[in-house]
């Protein structure tokens, strides 16, 4: 029996894909972020070059987080200070170590900080460690306007 496309004899996609995983690799719905992450030149004017990969975006009017982005600040990369207008941007640093601006105060964050980036509020990240600082960012909307 062949599947659909297929001649005999002829392996799919699918089926190949099957024999990777049985000899150790991954099936075909999962991939590693080393190929999906692009880089983004100044983002925000930053410095440098970051690494970015847009995990979720949510559907126009749908519910629930605007965005969510996974980051890689490289040493001396940067977002540079920015605004957004009525939703909340939230920093979560899952490695390393930089200096946080948010609303005129700068202070440093590291590992396991989560960082609440008010709507209208200026903020950006410097990494200035010898480590790569990784990141996850989302997005809220925030459609009531309550701003908190």
């Amino acid at each position: 029996m062949t599947a659909r496309g297929a001649t005999a004899g002829e392996a799919t996609a699918v089926e190949m894909a099957a024999g990777d995983v049985a000899a150790g690799g991954a099936p075909p719905d999962v991939a590693n972020l080393n190929d999906l992450f692009t880089g983004k030149e100044h983002d925000h004017g930053g410095l440098g070059t970051i690494l970015a990969h847009r995990v979720f975006s949510r559907a126009e009017g749908g519910e629930g987080a605007e965005f969510v982005d996974l980051a890689v600040l490289p040493p001396g990369t940067s977002i540079g200070r920015h605004r957004h207008g009525a939703d909340r941007e939230t920093y979560i640093v899952l490695s390393g170590s930089g200096v946080m601006y948010r609303d005129g105060v700068e202070f440093r964050v590291t590992t396991g900080d989560v960082v609440v980036n008010r709507p209208r509020g200026e903020h950006g990240l410097v990494n200035d460690s010898a480590d790569e600082l990784w990141l996850l960012v989302f997005e809220e909307e925030l459609r009531d306007g309550s701003g908190v």
